[in-house]
């Protein structure tokens, strides 16, 4: 039977210390304590109380999965509770992203976790996954791969370089935030797919993605949107990224496909 053997929290501290690139002096003025109190922390000599553990964390922006680690590592319960999204408790989450969804139609948006993998979507995402096949339709969907994989999205995307360059930068981006491995997997995965990589600098205000539908050109902005207050991990880690149209006939093709522009004829 294997042990798993969690590191110090001492150890885990210096790592996001690091990793946030703040020295010491740094972190132990921001956090009101003394260098060498922290020095001693990231040691061992010293054992930090809950309330320190929380108050660098909060500090050094850890997320909240990763704050229950350091709890834990230091011999405490972790804070943050973890729901499923059906859970009761989670009702007023679940409306909340219904309602952000279904104002955004004709316009695509989705909700993804921290993995980005699909959770949910309103109607208009068909815009993105038609075409596709079904090993990359099957849940959990990940939104990455289906946007940069030569069988998804990929092909249809006249801007691929660029868009590309800014998936990857994003990602790679969230996976030294998080330290989370399985980003940093993700990120090795879709860095091998075919499609180069436009490293100019942009010269428009964000970069757009631009794709193929049919005999028609759409190109679209992305805006994203996150619980600020959360203190549930699964609410936490959710986000909804919306596709809005970057130019007035985008809009006019999303809108002339909506459900509500093309009403079903009663029958009989």
């Amino acid at each position: 039977m294997t042990t798993l053997t969690r590191p110090p929290v001492g150890e885990l501290l210096r790592g996001w210390r690091q990793r946030r690139r703040l020295s010491q002096l740094d972190l132990a003025n921001d956090a009101e304590v003394s260098a060498r109190h922290l020095s001693f922390l990231e040691t061992g000599r010293a054992r930090p109380s809950r309330d320190m553990v929380l108050r660098l964390a909060e500090r050094l922006e850890v997320p909240l999965r990763e704050r229950n680690e350091l709890l834990l590592a230091a011999g405490f319960a972790p804070a943050y509770g973890r729901r499923a999204l059906d859970h009761p408790d989670m009702a007023a989450v679940t409306r909340a992203l219904d309602l952000v969804l279904a104002a955004h139609e004709p316009f695509p948006a989705l909700v993804v976790d921290r993995s980005w993998e699909l959770v949910m979507a309103n109607r208009a995402v068909e815009v993105f996954t038609a075409g596709a096949p079904t090993h990359l339709l099957e849940p959990p969907v990940n939104v990455l791969r289906l946007s940069l994989h030569p069988d998804g999205l990929a092909p249809r995307v006249l801007n691929l370089p660029q868009w590309r360059a800014h998936v990857l930068h994003r990602l790679a981006r969230e996976a030294e935030l998080t330290g989370d491995p399985g980003l940093a997997a993700l990120h090795r995965e879709l860095a091998a797919f075919p499609g180069g990589t436009d490293r100019s600098t942009p010269d428009g205000i964000a970069v757009p993605l631009r794709i193929r539908a049919g005999d028609d050109v759409l190109c679209f902005l992305s805006t994203v949107t996150t619980f600020g207050t959360a203190v549930d991990l699964t609410a936490a880690e959710l986000s909804v990224e919306a596709f809005l149209p970057a130019d007035p006939a985008t809009a006019r093709w999303l809108a002339a496909r909506s459900p509500a522009a093309n009403p079903r004829l009663p029958s009989g």
